[in-house]
């Protein structure tokens, strides 16, 4: 635990109200009156006075008569009273004085001494959290390299400097497009030629508006979560309009490119892809129901699942991105990517969680089928992966049939038809028939080998052993 810095002001405000009380004491002295002066009587013991006689006069000392002035006595009594009353009047109110101006400055001192132990503490705070955060992210090495470091009040995400991305990129050269996005391209960054990163860089132009809300969203959302199915931020640069957003690299790049690029999904084994859907949900429900307020991420899709070099799944682009509430269609832009996008979200405008759910199914559909979202059809028109399969899904005779040839009769079909099940109730037209993902993620972890992150144990004599094998 570590030790806090005593509030000194506070020590001196206590030795400072002891010296002021020592300061009143002769104020009153052991709670008596101050003895009157000498040669006038007190009050506590009144002057003897001669005994008048008949004749108005006083008796004096051998008994004979004297005649005493009238005014002789009375007056310098009342005069002394006076004074006296005076005297006492001023004393309280200089006590009260000091006392007020002692509470005074007690509580400036005591005010000022926990505003010292709360910056202490603050800054003991700050400091713990940035070590956690730095030892996170996996480029440390990477970030204490460049010349313009700092961390920003939104995320412990780093501001880069822009002559490094540009020397990372090779000047951001065609060669080195990772992908492309909503406002942008992503490239493959070098650093000091041993340390890499994905580099999206953001094009203002005519959406400027629309691109610095999801740059400042994205920055937001991914700077405050850490899971590891949800890539890792790890830095951002702003230069002129662009913006920059540095992500950890996935080194086999998006599930969009395993199944529809060159390689048609032939790296991707019936268990690897079942592992792929386990990791997606698994991001999935911890930003339903592990983040503070839940997250939607409103734009799931295949080219938004990176995969790294063992082909684990994290979910990356939180533009669109939103915290779970009361979204309608009068107060929500309708955003997403079709043939992903939910049904009651398309048409009313109504963004719940099983959203995300709806987009996960047809994720899943890709997966099983290996076929796109949406597919160009004759004169212009297309169809939807869940138009065109769902008649077929709920037809175990013709279920195996459409499967994607690159797995086809590759795995237990009673497994097939299990997930092929889940797909189905993902992608209900009615959001209160599909299920939660957390369902979802119990339904598919016995269908993932235990080497994989699942629960299924596989003997080394089955014949679905071999898919246990990495593909590279």
């Amino acid at each position: 635990m570590k030790s806090m810095p005593p509030p000194l002001p506070l020590l001196c405000s206590s030795a400072f109200v002891v010296l002021l009380l020592l300061l009143c004491r002769p104020l009153v002295a052991n709670g008596r009156a101050t003895p009157p002066s000498p040669g006038w009587p007190s009050a506590a013991q009144p002057a003897l006075q001669p005994a008048p006689t008949a004749s108005g006069g006083v008796a004096s000392a051998d008994g004979a008569a004297a005649v005493l002035p009238a005014a002789a006595g009375p007056p310098p009594l009342a005069v002394i009273v006076v004074e006296r009353h005076h005297h006492l009047r001023t004393e309280l109110i200089a006590a009260i004085v000091i006392s007020s101006v002692a509470s005074v400055v007690i509580t400036v001192a005591a005010l000022y001494a926990f505003l010292l132990w709360r910056r202490s503490r603050r800054a003991l705070h700050s400091k713990d959290t940035q070590s956690i955060d730095t030892a996170r992210i996996a480029f440390v090495p990477m970030l204490n390299s460049f010349n313009s470091y700092k961390a920003t009040k939104k995320s412990a995400a780093a501001m880069m400097d822009y002559t490094s991305l540009e020397a990372a990129t090779e000047k951001f050269s065609e060669s080195n497009v990772l992908g492309v996005c909503g406002f942008g391209s992503v490239y493959k960054a070098n650093f000091d030629g041993r340390l890499a990163a994905a580099v999206k860089r953001l094009d203002g132009g005519a959406g400027a508006h629309d691109c610095e809300k999801e740059f400042e969203n994205e920055l937001d959302l991914l700077g405050k979560i850490r899971h590891p199915n949800i890539v890792s931020l790890v830095g951002f640069c702003i230069h002129e309009e662009n913006r920059f957003i540095v992500y950890e690299l996935m080194e086999n790049g998006s599930l969009d490119s395993q199944l529809h690029g060159p390689s048609h999904g032939s790296a991707l084994s019936w268990h690897i892809r079942m592992k792929i859907a386990l990791d997606t949900a698994r991001g999935l429900e911890y930003l339903h129901e592990h983040c503070n307020p839940p997250v939607i991420h409103r734009d799931l899709k295949s080219s938004n699942i990176l995969l790294d070099s063992d082909f684990s799944a994290k979910i990356s682009d939180f533009g669109l991105a939103v915290i779970s509430g009361n979204h309608s269609k009068g107060n929500l832009k309708l955003s997403g990517t079709m043939g992903y996008v939910a049904p009651e979200y398309l048409l009313d405008g109504k963004l719940t969680e099983k959203s995300d759910v709806y987009a996960f199914g047809v994720v899943l559909l890709e997966l099983l089928l290996g076929r796109k979202p949406v597919e160009k059809m004759a004169q212009s028109q297309c169809q939807s992966i869940v138009t065109w399969a769902m008649p077929q899904l709920t037809d175990r005779s013709k279920l195996p049939n459409i499967i994607d040839p690159m797995i086809k009769n590759t795995m237990d079909l009673k497994h097939l038809y299990q997930v092929a099940a889940v797909a189905v109730l993902c992608v209900q037209p009615e959001p209160s028939y599909r299920p939660l993902i957390t369902d979802v993620l119990h339904s598919l972890v016995p269908l993932v080998p235990m080497e994989l992150g699942g629960t299924l144990r596989i003997s080394p004599e089955s014949p679905y052993a071999t898919q246990m094998q990495s593909p590279i």
